[in-house]
């Protein structure tokens, strides 16, 4: 189709046309050159006045050899424009690679499927930059996707625990229904997650090497030494290299100079955080062959968090470049965090992400940068990345940090990044011009998808009575979920009602450490497993002699015992008949043909034995009913208080599903 005929100025890189037809920015055109046949060309501005619309164009090049190149003798003026054939397109861009490349989308406007070249991505870096909301992680989740498929080792640092549901099949109705044109299916991919295990029972618990070098130590104080506090420091440590932080305050202890009081307090600290081990999550669990592993960092500290990003980066990069483990790729979520611009501070783990940055590629280690404030990342390790997928971004100081870090964008395309549509990238170092992609849906289910407070209601006042049926509230939810109840029943469901009961997820503390216990307020019982709820009650110690608690102690250790047993084994011959009989009505005994053992229904063990892993979260439900507390809360944190220190408790809601056949 013919768009116009160029006219005034020509040169090999630009040229101008008068619109016949109407088209658009950023179209793909191609014009018929005497010497190099047909030349594709791309719009890059129009401009429209009442007599005319003339369309400006940059010259993308013609194909020669399998050679892209730019043609050296300017078009002949009135030469035809015209709307570029997807094959020319394919042929000089170079998009579709299904061997080595990963499907990331479609060219906007086109039915042309964009693969990006993962060996450039693993060996030139790659940076993911968009505001927050813009599909950013969402996007990175596709890229993930099509790495898990080629088998690259993957490291995932991921602060807010977004990725995790690359586990899960997408069961987004419009997703599944868009995965058709790309003839995909829902998926989840197999991977493992480490981090903090009270905050994700997914997780397999995280630990770092206990033994630390002197120059990582010195490295990973909270703190700036003076000089008489370095002296004391070095002192310590010279008679070892890779000192145990109880070894290091030992050494510390000994020595006479007042300045050692302060650097024991950092040590100390160090050694509190408990994420320092004598036996460290192996190196070669979280780098495997062919597998994505997450580094799920949500509820930890973000000072600690620099500090678990500094060691494990560090250390893997030593690792690579000894060639013990595989080479992989390392995408840092909320980069601005970990390597910040250095007008906005300096993190722990900068130095090191620089180091990576420029020197990773030698060894095999990829690099993926991502953030929502551009302005804030180090722009050593930003002008790193060879390849980059922008998304909306609108605040000026990250457009600047764009535009000064990576080659090629012009005031127009800079332009254009502020009016991209959400799921609608910008990927540059693909080609000599920036390509606009609409990003595929995802197989597996999107973990960033932001809370929605008010469930898309545009008029509130005329839902205010379906709102109260719908509240935002901090939910413990099964992980089976109605629709999975309905696929795996035998019967016919006519529906299924979401019951909420009131619970308080308290954090307790003893001997064992500190751990989580999820208590419902109707009965005051502890959940023991979340998809049967299944509970158990707690003994009320105070209702009890000094006799009754010392029978008790003998069932628990026990197991079973007859009377003549508990007489023997108290070390008396007093009467018990009428303290077991009391025990039995309480429930706290059971008896069998005259053997009596502690009742199932109760907790005698320490409660740490029954810890609770999930967080609640905040999301916007549905019910049907919603049973509120008729426990007293002091008198249940009175009860609990026999058995455990409590530090902290939050109110939250489980939810109970109820089939009705």
């Amino acid at each position: 189709m013919i768009l116009g005929k160029i006219v005034g100025k020509i040169t090999t890189n630009n040229f101008k046309f008068e619109v016949e037809k109407e088209t658009k920015k950023f179209e793909y055109v191609q014009v018929y050159h005497k010497m190099y046949d047909y030349v594709l060309c791309q719009i890059v501005e129009i401009e429209k006045t009442a007599e005319s619309t003339i369309a400006f164009c940059e010259v993308i090049g013609y194909r020669d050899k399998n050679v892209t190149k730019k043609p050296r003798i300017p078009f002949d003026p009135d030469s035809e424009v015209l709307l570029a054939e997807d094959k020319l397109i394919k042929d000089i861009i170079k998009l579709e690679d299904t061997t080595k490349g990963a499907l990331i989308g479609k060219l906007d406007g086109r039915n042309i499927d964009v693969f990006l070249d993962l060996n450039k991505i693993l060996t030139m870096h790659l940076a993911v930059l968009a505001k927050s909301g813009s599909g950013k992680s969402y996007a990175v989740g596709v890229l993930l996707e099509e790495m898990i498929e080629r088998k690259v080792p993957i490291l995932v640092i991921d602060p807010h625990g977004e990725y995790s549901s690359l586990r899960f099949k997408n069961d987004d109705v419009e997703d599944i229904e868009k995965l058709k044109h790309f003839n995909f299916e829902p998926t989840g991919f197999n991977m493992e997650e480490f981090g903090d295990i009270q905050t994700n029972s997914n997780a397999r618990p995280l630990s770092l090497n206990g033994h630390i070098t002197s120059e990582e130590l010195i490295h990973i104080l909270p703190g700036k030494l003076s000089g008489n506090q370095q002296a004391v420091l070095y002192s310590s440590l010279k008679n070892s290299q890779t000192p145990t932080f109880d070894s290091l305050l030992l050494s510390l202890e000994q020595e006479e100079s007042n300045a050692k009081f302060g650097v024991m307090n950092m040590v100390e600290y160090l050694k509190n955080l408990e994420i320092f081990n004598e036996s460290p999550t192996p190196y070669n669990e979280l780098v495997k062959p062919g597998r994505c592993n997450i580094l799920n960092l949500k509820g930890i500290n973000p000072d600690v968090q620099q500090l678990i990003v500094y060691k494990i980066s560090r250390d893997l990069f030593e690792l690579r470049k000894k060639n013990k483990i595989p080479p992989f790729f390392l995408v840092i979520e909320e980069a601005h965090n970990y390597c910040p611009e250095r007008s906005f501070g300096e993190a722990k783990s900068s130095k090191v992400i620089r180091n990576i940055a420029s020197e990773g590629r030698k060894f095999g280690l990829g690099l993926c940068i991502i953030s929502q404030r551009p302005a804030r990342v180090d722009k050593s390790v930003l002008s790193q990345c060879s390849t980059q997928i922008i998304l909306k971004v609108t605040n000026p100081n990250d457009l600047k940090a764009i535009s000064t870090s990576i080659e090629g964008l012009t005031s127009s395309t800079e332009k254009e990044i502020q009016n991209l549509t959400i799921g609608t990238a910008m990927v540059t170092g693909l080609s000599e011009v920036p390509l606009l992609v609409n990003i595929r849906p995802k197989k597996s289910r999107h973990g960033g998808r932001a809370q929605d407070v008010l469930n898309h209601e545009a008029n509130f006042d005329e839902k205010l009575d379906e709102f109260n049926e719908e509240d935002l509230l901090p939910l413990i939810k099964p992980n089976t979920s109605p629709k999975d109840i309905i696929l795996m029943s035998e019967r016919e469901i006519k529906e299924i009602n979401t019951i909420l009961i009131h619970c308080y997820n308290f954090q307790c503390k003893d001997a064992s450490g500190t751990y989580s216990l999820l208590v419902e307020m109707i009965n005051g019982e502890i959940i023991i497993d979340k998809e049967n709820f299944a509970t158990k009650k707690i003994p009320d110690m105070k209702k009890l002699t000094k006799k009754q608690i010392n029978i008790l102690k003998h069932a628990f250790k026990n197991k079973s015992f007859s009377q003549t047993d508990l007489i023997q084994g108290l070390g008396s011959d007093l009467d018990v008949t009428e303290d077991l009989t009391i025990l039995q009505e309480l429930g706290y005994l059971s008896t069998k043909k005259d053997i009596y053992f502690l009742s199932n229904d109760y907790v005698f063990s320490k409660l740490s034995g029954f810890k609770f892993f999930d967080k609640p979260e905040f999301e916007n439900i549905k019910y049907s009913t919603k049973l509120e507390a008729k426990v007293n809360l002091d008198k249940l944190i009175d009860k609990l208080s026999k058995f455990t220190s409590i530090i902290d408790k939050n109110e939250c809601f489980f939810v109970k599903y109820k089939s009705i056949y």
